[in-house]
């Protein structure tokens, strides 16, 4: 019970990741150690698995799926989200650059301490590093698609959106938003239950759950440092997200307003630039101590 209250804490910050505009999930599965647990899980949900079920083998179902770890991190990460959102939402609307400015540095530590569980870094794995950095910025700084309803179109945004809700360092209503159908997809067709643009995108999410996770633990067996120095350049890349001074670009979709680029800005050394670089301290400091306390913890529940 006390490694499955690890998960369930765990599980909350994910939520709370979710919460933060240009955040991905996977960033904070990553670096709470339990991605590769999370993702080897949601591979194992297949058509073995849902005959186990039907043929009444509760037991065996549980332990193929590792149903009891995901449902400790979906419910840490359900419950975050309802409880929590307000509390960032006020943060965010009265103190911007300080709620950044912790993330930044959680993010930032988040970085080296992540990329520190490569056995061995060498070409192969630089170059990985390198690809998954640029293509994090790329998706940061590029503009917005025109919206397109096209079946195999709207299969793709699904694919894609699904898998970048499972990458480090991409958030996939962001990424709805670059692909030109976040209006199209999250308001028009959920608000007027159109079916017909829905399913495709249905289609497509649970085929790149599904694919994507598969792919994922296959290359997490056979390419483990070169996976994460990918995984750890989507991170680092995200930081231009999370950069604290910056004024969002928002656009209109129907009564909703994302943020769809961003103005950055140099920051003044006046009084909130100090605290602010206090607050990225401690952002740093909570990764250290997290990183320090997690075989403490871990360790004795795993026992």
């Amino acid at each position: 019970m006390k490694a499955y209250l690890v998960f369930f804490i765990k599980g909350m910050a994910v939520g709370i990741a979710n919460i933060i505009p240009g955040v991905s999930g996977g960033t904070i599965a990553l670096i709470t150690g339990i991605f590769e647990r999370l993702i080897h899980a949601l591979k194992s949900i297949d058509l073995d698995a849902f005959k186990l079920l039907l043929r009444g083998k509760w037991k065996s179902f549980t332990q193929r799926t590792d149903l009891y770890f995901l449902l400790s991190v979906f419910s840490g990460a359900i419950i975050a989200i309802v409880l929590l959102a307000r509390v960032f939402g006020f943060l965010f609307a009265d103190y911007p650059v300080y709620i950044w400015s912790f993330f930044f540095g959680l993010i930032l530590a988040s970085v080296y301490f992540v990329g520190k569980t490569v056995d061995r870094w060498r070409l192969s794995v630089y170059l990985f590093f390198i690809l998954g950095t640029v293509t994090a910025l790329m998706f940061t700084f590029l503009t917005p698609a025109t919206e397109n309803s096209g079946f195999f179109y709207l299969m793709i945004c699904g694919v894609v959106a699904v898998c970048s809700m499972i990458l480090p360092g991409l958030s996939g209503s962001f990424v709805l938003i670059l692909m030109g159908n976040y209006q199209l997809v999250a308001i028009d067709a959920i608000n007027n239950r159109d079916f017909s643009i829905l399913f495709p995108v249905f289609i497509g999410a649970v085929v790149g759950l599904i694919g994507f996770s598969h792919l994922l633990s296959w290359v997490f067996k056979r390419f483990r440092d070169q996976t994460i120095a990918a995984l750890t350049g989507f991170i680092l890349g995200s930081l231009g997200v999370i950069w604290p001074w910056k004024n969002p670009i928002e656009q209109a979709f129907g009564d909703k307003m994302k943020v769809i680029g961003y103005d950055y800005l140099v920051p003044h050394m006046d009084t909130e630039f100090v605290i602010a670089i206090i607050i990225m301290l401690a952002g740093i400091f909570s990764i250290w101590l997290m990183e320090r306390n997690a075989r403490i913890i871990e360790k004795p529940a795993d026992e």
